[in-house]
């Protein structure tokens, strides 16, 4: 039988029990040990390669079951565990499947389900193998993730996340809004070891300072006023797998020196809580600014930095990767298509030679919410260059025998503006509005005015 590698740990004090099923499932896998308590199992998995872990809950000495069960998780979630007992309770199976077990199995033991139960826990094993070779063949490939490219700078970002994936070292991505710092994440999680833990994005530049200490770290009942009931933090949902930090400079000072605090221990407590908590998350924070400056004016922590930039990964503006634009327009197509239910559009030669040389302040995510646009917006089936939003047309040259007026120079920036927000917000006009300092009513007539809706 091809059991892929499959390893078994069984640990269980009585002997009878050990012995019955090292026999019984002798032929589910390659490599099998056993152990009669919490200490002696914590040991064997430790210093060799088990896929499964099958536990009592009852164990001699200062660990039972099911603490050996949350430690081996902590520390390889990719286990599968199965908890077994002769004192089945209703508590005891639901404590055992949050902390993350395969299945709960009351004595006295029926070996045929055990086996069945096997079975599955060696085939979700071998079907973990077969998508981590998929994606390397996808990343190999130059896709990962849904992030798409083929120019030298992004075959550049996909050999790092090759490199860097299978590693727990901490990664700051830099690069302009709508460079898709996300998805980057995201790929280096899915390939990661990690990749059947959870991933945990938070965006701080979102978060008010008065929640964000609760949001990272959780809260215990009654530790503020509003709090009803104990809430893990984004640390304690990642765990096992990866904590995606967006917009880490806009940090406030205090929240700083706690992230560093725990980067450098691993340890942090809920707000209002007295239990020390154990972090094994992996961090992959990003940021849309250079840090340098922030550094240098004292808005963000030198030492912090350090700390985040172990492994720095440059997502290139799509102006910097211009020949990548039809790919990507060819990929937005089809699946916006898909989506709103219609048929396949394509595009002009003269409307891509507008889309290639576009300036594309809103990066990747300003061109896929043209092509939405289009997609929705736009009856017939060939894109072609009146089509296009205003804000793609090309500068004009400018004629050396004209001067601009004030007012021609002054509603050309203002323009110039409302069209760089819109892109920033995701053509929102509410947080355009808000970010230009202007009420949303302004915001209508200006774009009324200047062609921009």
């Amino acid at each position: 039988m091809n059991t892929d590698g499959f390893g078994i740990l069984i640990i269980d004090d009585e002997p009878n029990i050990r012995s019955g099923l090292a026999k019984g499932l002798a032929k589910e896998a390659d490599v099998l040990e056993t152990a009669q308590d919490a200490e002696e199992g914590l040991a064997k998995f430790r210093e060799g390669t088990y896929q499964l872990v099958i536990a009592d809950v009852r164990l001699p000495g200062e660990m039972d079951g099911l603490e050996l069960i949350e430690q081996i998780l902590r520390s390889s979630p990719q286990t599968t565990t199965i908890v077994i007992t002769a004192h089945g309770t209703v508590e005891t199976a639901v404590k055992s499947m949050r902390l993350g077990a395969f299945d709960f199995i009351t004595k006295p033991l029926d070996l045929d389900l055990i086996r069945h139960q096997v079975r599955k826990a060696r085939e979700h094993y071998r079907l973990q193998i077969e998508n981590r070779e998929l994606r390397n063949r996808l990343v190999n490939a130059g896709e990962v993730s849904n992030i798409i490219g083929n120019c030298a700078a992004m075959h550049d970002v996909f050999q790092q996340i090759r490199q860097v994936a299978a590693t727990d070292a901490t990664i700051l991505i830099q690069g302009e809004s709508g460079t898709g710092k996300e998805l980057i994440a995201r790929a280096v999680h899915d390939l990661s070891n990690r990749s059947s833990g959870p991933f945990v994005a938070v965006n701080l530049g979102a978060m008010p300072e008065t929640l964000l200490e609760s949001e990272l770290f959780g809260h215990e009942k009654g530790s503020f006023s509003g709090a009803t009931r104990q809430k893990p933090g984004c640390f304690e949902q990642a765990q096992g797998g990866s904590l995606f930090l967006d917009e880490v400079t806009e940090m406030p000072a205090k929240s700083q020196v706690d992230l560093l605090r725990v980067l450098e221990t691993q340890q942090y407590m809920r707000v209002g809580g007295e239990e020390v908590l154990t972090s094994d998350a992996r961090i992959i924070s990003a940021t849309n600014k250079a840090v340098e400056p922030l550094i240098e004016d004292g808005t963000f922590r030198e030492d912090l930095f350090y700390r985040l930039n172990v492994i720095p990964i440059h997502i290139p503006a799509l102006r910097e990767r211009r020949d990548d634009i039809p790919l990507l327009i060819e990929h937005f197509l089809t699946h916006f298509c898909q989506r709103h239910n219609r048929p396949l559009k394509t595009v002009s030669p003269e409307a891509m030679r507008i889309f290639v040389t576009a300036r594309w302040p809103g990066n990747v995510r300003q061109l896929r919410n043209v092509i939405e646009r289009l997609v929705v917006t736009l009856p017939a089936d060939l894109i072609e260059a009146p089509d296009l939003p205003v804000e793609l047309s090309p500068t004009p040259a400018s004629d050396s025998a004209h001067v601009k007026t004030l007012a021609e120079v002054t509603e050309d920036a203002e323009k110039e503006a409302i069209t760089t927000a819109l892109a920033a917000c995701d053509y929102h006009r509410e947080k355009t509005a808000k970010l230009l300092g202007v009420s949303v009513r302004t915001l209508h007539y200006k774009m009324s005015r200047y062609g921009l809706h």
